[in-house]
């Protein structure tokens, strides 16, 4: 008897599956039929932001559906993916962030989301590098005069970040662990007021994505460039070195992004989310805007999900040792 009652169980765990599959596909087969949300995490007009708007317009055109851009802002960019973490799984809510998604994972000790269990990956987006600035009169002109500026004047230089958790405050956090420099941190509301305060003289240092900070290094009047904060120089400023080429071997920090949707997502529906994506990739103006920016879209083999996961994994991994070793929390 007990045996029959298990095979009848076994029997009705194998149809369920068999529907919910039947289920999957058909949702897959006719998706989207809707507009798409594209939930950002930070304010409309920022890096991810401009991000976003550019690729929304032709991933709607792939897909057929037009791809609506909105800001769910705040604590610290982690409301937007806890949002999409929950929202249906079924392709219409999805999810750009940057670099954040690795290291919210240590900054944070009650984060509402795991960053590697509760999504799916569509793919890599782009890489945006940094630079490091000062402020105008800043007695330090090159890097080795810098390096050795902060080092003879521990606890008197100021580095300007956009908060805690912002990456303007991971690339000062590298450039103290590989410099040896002790600094003073001042927080920000955002990448805006540290830049005022930086061209206004009143903080010494800003490391910050190039999309916010190659205009103000080619106006030439207001700050001082020690270099790019990745192993490539930038396209658009040939001239400007590395920090890496200039003595602080192995730095290395870009702003990644990446698309995701909620975990349990057809993989029928993340095929075509990752076909459009990287159709929008290609598109020409795309493509223009994104140079404009400094930036540099990812090859081909990184905006597909497997890529996004194996980076992310890694980035996990990474962030957590510098943040660890800084003793930073967002909490």
């Amino acid at each position: 008897m007990n045996a029959i009652h298990i095979t009848r169980r076994a029997v009705a765990c194998a149809c369920a599956c068999a529907a919910l599959a039947l289920a999957g596909n058909a949702l897959a087969a006719n998706w989207p039929d809707k507009p798409i949300t594209l939930v950002v995490p930070y304010s409309a007009g920022g890096p991810t932001d401009v991000v976003a708007r550019l690729l929304a317009v032709p991933m709607g055109q792939s897909l057929g559906q037009t791809v609506i851009v909105e800001n769910t802002v705040g604590a610290g960019g982690t409301l937007a993916p806890a949002r999409v973490a929950r929202a249906k799984a079924d392709g219409n809510t999805i999810l750009i962030h940057h670099m954040g998604m690795a290291t919210a994972m240590t900054l944070y000790k009650k984060l509402p989301y795991d960053s590697l269990k509760d999504f799916e990956y569509i793919g890599q987006v782009l890489d945006v590098p940094m630079t490091l600035l000062s402020r105008k009169d800043f007695p330090a002109n090159t890097l080795p005069e810098l390096l050795d500026y902060v080092k003879k004047n521990p606890d008197k230089v100021t580095l300007a970040n956009a908060g805690t958790g912002a990456v303007s405050q991971l690339c000062g956090m590298v450039f103290a662990q590989q410099s040896g420099a002790k600094l003073i941190t001042v927080p920000y509301k955002g990448t805006g007021p540290a830049m005022n305060d930086l061209m206004g003289g009143q903080v010494d240092l800003l490391c910050d994505q190039t999309t916010s900070t190659v205009p103000v290094i080619q106006d030439g009047k207001r700050v001082k460039v020690f270099g790019v904060t990745t192993p490539q120089r930038l396209a658009s400023m040939p001239s400007l070195p590395t920090l890496d080429e200039q003595g602080l071997k192995g730095f290395d920090v870009k702003v990644w992004h990446g698309m995701y949707a909620p975990k349990g997502t057809p993989k029928d529906v993340i095929d075509k989310l990752n076909k459009a994506l990287n159709a929008a990739l290609k598109d020409e103006m795309v493509k223009k805007r994104i140079a404009e920016l400094s930036a540099d879209l990812v090859s081909p083999d990184k905006a597909t999900p497997e890529g996004l996961r194996k980076h992310l994994e890694a980035e996990v991994a990474r962030w957590r040792t510098v943040i660890t070793a800084a003793g930073v929390s967002a909490e």
